[in-house]
């Protein structure tokens, strides 16, 4: 799944390609992406005719801002997009291409998806604070946002396990299973450690490594894992630097320790058995 240095390395390319273009046509393949009250009809003609003025990101969503309303696009596991200038759109549609957006210039962006996970909202510009209160989401995960006392006032008022709190998205945003497990490696903390169980010093160093892992890997323009490009068709390199995940099997970098895998509430974990020990000493 795309986690926020990719959706951000998305969204800057979007942005660059879409700023200003006009909405001349949409068609839509898979219908079920469309998630509104609204039907797919009436959704297709809201948006024709509107210009895209910016493309913005909050948590692991990107938000098309237009003239009366923001399309809100989650990519889930699999979605991306494609931009085509006018001389270079395909004579047929990529079987996992669901909605292509037309605009009056004659170039396309198609969303490709290949699991149809991926959703489109809708929302006024009245309700789009409040259509992320819903979603729970927490700060974004810089110096500035991302507070050290509300993070470990939060912390100790949670008794799950710190891998899924990391994951929900309430406490912080932007963090999915790769950079879960890079931050939780890089502070020594297991990752079936209960939330609460957090030392003062722990919870300190845990939202340093948050910070600078997602600046980092943001700047790398993510990590490509299988089959994750940008908007622009570039991959990401933070892979290079990745240290856990999907490494089971292989010496710990700091120790040499076998790095192990398990699976914490379903999702496949990665970390050193000597540098994260599942008691504090």
């Amino acid at each position: 799944m795309p986690e926020l240095p990719e959706v951000e390395s998305a969204r800057v390319g979007l942005h660059q390609v879409t700023k200003n273009k006009l909405i001349h046509d949409i068609e839509i393949y898979w219908p079920n992406l469309i998630a509104t009250e609204l039907s797919v009809d009436e959704w297709h003609n809201t948006l024709i005719n509107q210009t895209i003025h910016q493309v913005s990101r909050r948590g692991k969503y990107l938000v098309f801002e237009l003239d009366t309303h923001v399309l809100v696009s989650h990519l889930r596991m699999e979605g991306k997009y494609f931009y085509y200038p006018s001389e270079d759109i395909p004579e047929e549609k990529a079987k996992h291409t669901h909605v292509i957006f037309k605009f009056k210039d004659e170039t396309e962006l198609h969303y490709h998806d290949v699991r149809k996970f991926g959703r489109f909202e809708l929302v006024q510009y009245a309700d789009v604070d409040q259509f992320f209160q819903e979603k729970k989401l927490g700060p974004e995960p810089t110096g500035e946002e991302f507070d050290l006392d509300a993070f470990s006032v939060a912390l100790s008022k949670k008794s799950r396990v710190i891998k899924t709190v990391l994951l929900s998205q309430e406490l912080v945003v932007g963090l999915g299973n790769i950079y879960v497990d890079e931050v939780l490696f890089d502070s020594g903390i297991y990752p079936e450690r209960l939330a609460n169980s957090l030392t003062e010093s722990e919870v300190t160093t845990l939202r340093e490594n948050i910070i600078r892992t997602i600046e980092q890997a943001t700047e790398l323009g993510g990590s490509t894992i299988r089959t994750y490009k940008n908007t622009l068709g570039e991959s990401g390199r933070y892979q290079n630097y990745i240290q856990v995940y999907g490494k089971e099997g292989q010496p710990c970098p700091n120790c040499g320790t076998t790095i192990e895998k398990i699976k914490v509430h379903g999702r496949g974990t990665h970390f050193c058995p000597f540098c994260q020990p599942k008691e504090k000493d």
